[in-house]
């Protein structure tokens, strides 16, 4: 079944094409133009996500947004807008919002975004898992081993907890802020460049599994891509 998206944009033009952009890709979407239309869509609707444009006429997004969590709370938001400011930006998230994305973007980046933030319930379910066979590897997180073919390795803390959250979004997008969060417990340019290096000794780590490729998304996180 395919997951549902409320999409709130008062450029109907735009709206259009982004919502054509989205159910070509397996969602399901409703258009609103306003948010009062939005707010009704959600009351009258089940949705998994919600994507609002920050300046609309008759509510904006941001009163849309507090409307939406105070009849349900875990449903994920994504704010679209044209301005930069940090205080909006802080603002939406104060709100709640999973993410902030300022307009011109890349569509394909908020597509991984939405599916990020909707594998994140699922990935919560996962984290108990601890052994992992992907293509020619096996991992045991929990003895911080790693064996490529006839090779083992014994992983630092942060080279575990990296791979282990790799392996969990296989084939999926993995935001850089969520590693940054989980593992450096704080986002900066010092434990950003930290994580890059760790990323770089996994790919090492790997490069002889053909099967396996950890490759960058757009500067916004990384991908395990299993090809066999």
């Amino acid at each position: 079944m395919s997951n549902r998206i409320l999409l709130v944009e008062d450029d109907q033009s735009f709206g259009a094409v982004l919502k054509d952009y989205l159910s070509i890709n397996n969602f399901e979407v409703t258009l609103a133009v306003d948010g009062e239309q939005g707010l009704k869509e959600f009351t009258e609707n089940e949705f998994d996500i919600c994507i609002f444009d920050v300046m609309m006429p008759k509510k904006d997004g941001f009163s849309l947004a507090e409307d939406v969590k105070k009849i349900d709370k875990n449903t994920p938001i994504i704010f679209l807008t044209a301005r930069n400011m940090r205080e909006d930006i802080l603002k939406g998230y104060q709100l709640g919002a999973d993410d902030y994305i300022t307009k011109p973007f890349d569509t394909e980046l908020l597509l991984y975004k939405i599916k990020a933030i909707l594998q994140r319930s699922s990935t919560l379910e996962n984290e108990e898992q601890e052994q992992f066979k992907i293509s020619n590897i096996f991992f045991d997180s929990m003895l911080r081993q790693l064996r490529v073919g006839d090779n083992e390795y014994k992983l630092s803390p942060k080279e575990n907890e990296l791979l282990k959250l790799l392996c969990i979004h296989r084939n999926d997008f993995m935001p850089r802020d969520l590693a940054l969060r989980k593992i450096w417990k704080k986002e900066n340019y010092f434990t950003a460049r930290s994580m890059d290096v760790y990323i770089a000794k996994l790919r090492k780590l790997l490069k002889d599994d053909e099967g396996l490729e950890i490759i960058n998304v757009h500067g916004e996180g990384f991908r395990l891509l299993v090809k066999n």
